[in-house]
């Protein structure tokens, strides 16, 4: 029989994990206060990484909604509120006049986004969409080489490719003609971009933020937030919002994914000054300069079209959901169906139970995945999740075409949303994001229209499909969904 000798070193780095993992324990029960699933999530982690697994939760498990992200002074906060509560004190009295009929019939959802969400209703905007990569670049181009003004460009991942650096140089031009040009990535998805990589971009005169830059380069403690927005300003006039970054993969140039599905609009009207918003408080945290509210004449007449328009931005910089609980209210209202896209369908119970109620009260409710995974633990929970709402009579579509990674939602042919917020835990609660609520019938038309042609692009998962999957499978969906809340 053989003995090995264990240096006494061991022994004490054991016990001294032991005692770090079990405080963090003890912290994550009584004072963090997290969901149950998430608890016991990281219970695990600790249990079966006992060494790593504390390094893990220092990254990946702070919670900054203690912090006060946005330094916005009591000007900033009239500024930005003194319209939203005029407006929902014209609603109490109900004094604000509709443009249109379904912003009328869905004004309990309107109101959620003003009182909780703090999210103006503009109601003279007009929308185009996009769902090719390529089209939506080329116009994109277009837009800020024809600017006249300024130009604030704010993406999650912008690379250091043939396609970020097409866009760097248009913006360098800009600079160069003497307009304000901002641009800000997140650190995180946006690595391969640096000072050196902008450098003739800064010597023209553009400015540049990093989100959550690390003050250590291989160390940061921020890593778990990421700011996911992709959000474009132009001469304060043309806005916008989507789910496309700035890479090859996006225009379809990377075979590993082939053909890019996603949705991403341009916008005119009022709603502009609401993206202008979300861009300077953001550029205020990567670059710690005042936020100059001046910039934006909030609400004034600005007609373009007829669409009534909410942006509703949500973070972990607070406890509040906001573009979850607007989903939330949209699901829970349906009537007669129910469209969903994304790549990542991670929901919390609560979202998940919405979706199945509304399938067994006889609405359509119809949800598109990836046929392919990007990250395979949230792959496989889609996949289970999925199983479930199959179970309930909802039908469940794997998109065949490339990779689908549209983040859109739209209910009834009369509301819808379009954004940067997968139907996830971590864009509902560790992600900054932003999406757009848009009540138009026309609009959500073109919504659900797109929504069937990429159908016969998928494979329906049948509740056969779904129950002859292999024991592997099913083993790879339960680690998956046990770990769901903190992927």
């Amino acid at each position: 029989m053989l003995v090995f000798d264990i240096p006494e070193w061991a022994w004490m780095v054991e016990v001294a994990f032991t005692v770090i993992n079990l405080i963090l324990a003890l912290v994550i029960i009584f004072i963090e206060r997290k969901n149950p699933a998430k608890t016991l999530a990281w219970i695990l982690v600790l249990f079966f990484l006992p060494v790593v697994g504390a390094l893990f939760y220092l990254i990946f498990a702070q919670n900054i909604s203690r912090r006060k992200i946005y330094k916005l002074d009591d000007r900033d906060v009239k500024i930005i509120r003194e319209s939203v509560n005029d407006q929902i004190d014209d609603m109490n009295n109900d004094r604000l006049e509709f443009a249109s009929e379904v912003a009328k019939l869905w004004r309990h959802m309107v109101k959620l986004n003003l009182v909780y969400g703090e999210s103006y209703l503009t109601q003279n905007n007009s929308i185009d969409m996009f769902t090719d990569g390529k089209v939506f670049f080329r116009r994109l181009i277009k837009d800020i080489s024809a600017a006249k003004y300024s130009v604030d460009v704010e993406f999650y991942i912008l690379r250091n490719d043939t396609v970020g650096k097409r866009l760097i140089k248009v913006l360098t031009e800009k600079a160069k003609e003497g307009l304000k040009v901002r641009l800000l990535v997140d650190a995180l998805g946006s690595r391969s971009i640096s000072d050196r990589v902008l450098k003739d971009f800064l010597d023209a005169g553009g400015e540049v933020g990093y989100f959550f830059k690390p003050k250590l380069k291989y160390l940061n403690f921020d890593l778990n937030y990421r700011n996911h927005r992709k959000v474009v300003v132009i001469d304060n006039k043309i806005g916008y919002i989507g789910g496309f970054n700035i890479a090859r993969e996006y225009l379809g140039l990377k075979k590993k994914f082939g053909y890019w599905r996603d949705t991403h609009l341009r916008m005119l009207g009022n709603s502009i000054q609401d993206l202008k918003a979300i861009f300077l408080m953001d550029w205020g945290v990567a670059t710690d300069e005042k936020i100059d509210f001046d910039e934006i004449d909030f609400y004034t007449s600005n007609p373009d079209g007829e669409t009534s328009v909410q942006v509703v931005m949500s973070g972990p910089d607070s406890k509040k959901e906001q573009i979850k609980r607007s989903m939330m209210r949209m699901i829970t209202f349906a009537g007669e169906r129910i469209y969903l896209q994304t790549p990542y369908f991670v929901p919390d119970r609560a979202m998940l139970e919405s979706l199945k109620m509304a399938a067994q009260s006889g609405v359509d409710v119809r949800i598109m995945i990836p046929c392919k995974p990007d990250h395979p633990f949230v792959y496989w929970a889609n996949y289970s999740y999925c199983g479930e709402l199959i179970k309930s009579g909802a039908r469940v579509y794997r998109y065949e075409n490339g990779f689908l990674h549209a983040k859109t939602l739209v209910v009834d042919g009369q509301v819808a949303t379009v954004g940067s917020a997968n139907f996830d835990v971590r864009s509902f609660r560790l992600n900054f994001e932003a999406n757009v609520f848009v009540y138009d019938e026309n609009f959500a038309e073109k919504m659900e229209k797109s929504f069937e042609d990429d159908m016969m692009l998928s494979t329906e998962v049948t509740l056969e499909d779904y129950e002859s999957r292999s024991n592997w499978i099913k083993i790879k969906e339960a680690v998956s969904v046990l770990l769901s809340d903190i992927l």
